[in-house]
């Protein structure tokens, strides 16, 4: 039963994170951190360097903009589509056992 239930958590890690992918975002190539800011640059066609203003007038609200930048960066795919969260998860979980 508990073999069963672990195989369904996988699935549905799996189809949200492939959902992520779907989305089309990806880290701006012109990353000076994470790329986030030019991520969000690219997908709204504005400057890297506007962003990057308001991203750092974000972190001035209490928790808000550092919180919400993190959780960004662990679910925006790289220019390949890996997710770091995805990545992370599965180092966690070891090699899958037979």
């Amino acid at each position: 039963m508990r073999g069963r239930t672990l195989t369904r958590s996988v699935c549905a890690m799996r189809s949200f994170f492939d959902g992520i992918r779907r989305v089309n975002y990806r880290r701006g190539p012109e990353r000076l951190a994470g790329g986030i800011c030019a991520g969000l640059a690219h997908a709204a066609n504005t400057s890297v360097g506007l962003v990057r203003i308001l991203v750092l007038i974000s972190f001035l609200l209490p928790f808000v903009g550092l919180g919400a930048y993190l959780v960004v960066w662990l679910l925006t795919p790289w220019q390949d589509g890996s997710i770091p969260l995805e990545r992370f998860l599965d180092r966690l979980s070891g090699p899958p056992t037979p």
